[in-house]
C-alpha cells in the first residue's frame, strides 16, 4: 500500500463561489473527499489557506521545509500539494531547485471553485494523488498535473485565465499523460541541481521589455537592496538602446542581470550584434537563461543567491535550464 501525503495551501481548488463570487472557505473542502482505492492510504494536512496571489517565496519556503521533513522523517511514498493556480507553476519550480526527487511530489490545482458547476478541483486532487502513488513518477523532479496531463515543473506554465486546460508545456509538451487507471510517461528529467536551502534573500526583480521602456525603470532598480534583475527581453533576448546603459552601470556594480524572452515559445540566445542585441548584451555581461520564462527564472536566481552563489557560478546555474 503507497502511504501519499497531500498538504494543502489554499486556491480555487479550495474555495466555494456565490453569487458569481468565488471566495476562501474556513474550512478546505477537500479534508472530505474520499479516495477510493485499497491500494493508496491517504493523509490530509493544511499547511496554509492563501489565494495563490498571496503566496510568497517565504510561503514556498515553508512548504519545501514541511516536504522535506516529510521526506527526512520517511512519512510517505509520495506528495501531493493543491494550490492556487495563479502561482502554481512558481511554487512548483521552487520546489523542483530546492528538494532532491528521491519520491514524487505532485502539485495539483482547479479553475473553478469546489460548487461550480463542472468543477475539476476533486477529478484533478486524484488524478495527482494516482500520479504520486506511480513508482515510475519517482526521479522526474517536482511534476504538475492539470487535466489528465503530467507536467514538468520546471517549464509547465499558465496559458489562459479559466479554462480548464490552461496549464501546457510551450516547446518541449507534457512529460505524460493520466488515464483512467493508469499513468504513462513519454518523457524523463534530464538532471537536476538541488540547493537546499534553509533562507531566502529579497530583492530580486522581474522587468518585461516592451518597445520604447526607458532606462529609468533601471535607474530606479540600482540601489544597495537589489540583488539581481531577470528581464523578459524581446524576440531571441534583445533589448532597445536606451536601457543599454542603465544595465551595464548595474552589471559593473556586481549585480547579476538575467535575460529569457518574453515570447511564449523558443529560447533565449545571443544572435544580434548591434547595441542592445542579444551578442552585445552577452558582451557586457548579461546572462542567458534558456528554456524559463520570467517568473521561473526569478525564482532561479533568488534560489541561487540564497544559496550563496555569485560570479560565474550563478552565470553556469542560469544558463541551464535544464540544472
Amino acid at each position: 500500500m503507497k502511504k501519499i501525503l497531500a498538504l494543502h495551501t489554499g486556491g480555487t481548488i479550495s474555495m466555494s463561489a456565490s453569487n458569481d463570487k468565488v471566495k476562501t472557505n474556513e474550512e478546505n473542502p477537500l479534508l472530505d473527499t474520499q479516495f477510493i482505492n485499497e491500494n493508496i492510504d491517504l493523509a490530509n494536512e493544511v499547511v496554509l489557506n492563501k489565494p495563490s496571489e498571496h503566496i510568497t517565496p517565504e510561503d514556498m519556503l515553508v512548504i519545501k521545509k514541511r516536504v522535506k521533513k516529510a521526506i527526512d522523517n520517511d512519512e510517505c511514498d509520495g506528495i501531493v500539494i493543491t494550490h492556487g493556480t495563479d502561482t502554481l507553476e512558481e511554487t512548483a519550480y521552487f520546489l523542483d531547485l530546492t528538494i532532491p526527487s528521491v519520491i514524487p511530489i505532485v502539485l495539483t490545482g482547479a479553475m473553478r471553485s469546489s460548487n461550480e458547476l463542472g468543477s475539476d478541483g476533486v477529478y484533478n486532487f486524484q488524478s495527482a494523488i494516482l500520479t504520486a502513488a506511480s513508482d515510475e513518477a519517482t526521479g522526474k523532479g517536482v511534476l504538475v498535473v492539470m487535466n489528465d496531463e503530467i507536467h514538468t515543473a520546471r517549464f509547465v506554465t499558465k496559458t489562459h485565465t479559466t479554462n480548464v486546460d490552461t496549464f501546457r508545456t510551450p516547446t518541449f509538451g507534457p512529460l505524460g499523460i493520466v488515464y483512467k487507471r493508469d499513468i504513462r510517461f513519454f518523457q524523463a528529467l534530464i538532471s537536476q541541481q538541488v540547493c537546499d536551502i534553509d533562507e531566502l534573500v529579497s530583492g530580486v526583480y522581474l522587468v518585461k521589455a516592451y518597445a520604447g521602456i526607458p532606462g529609468a525603470i533601471f535607474e530606479t532598480l540600482d540601489r544597495p537592496e537589489t540583488k539581481g534583475i531577470v528581464i523578459e527581453g524581446l524576440g531571441a533576448g534583445n533589448l532597445p538602446v536606451e536601457v543599454v546603459e542603465p544595465i551595464q552601470k548595474l552589471i559593473k556594480k556586481g549585480i547579476p542581470v538575467v535575460m529569457v524572452s518574453r515570447c511564449y515559445n523558443g529560447l533565449a540566445e545571443p544572435i544580434y550584434d548591434y547595441v542592445g542585441g542579444g551578442i552585445d548584451l552577452e558582451r557586457m555581461g548579461v546572462i542567458f537563461c534558456q528554456g524559463l520564462n520570467g517568473q521561473k527564472a526569478r525564482i532561479k536566481l533568488q534560489v541561487g543567491l540564497s544559496n550563496h552563489m555569485n560570479g560565474e557560478e550563478i552565470a553556469r546555474y542560469m544558463h541551464d535550464a535544464v540544472s
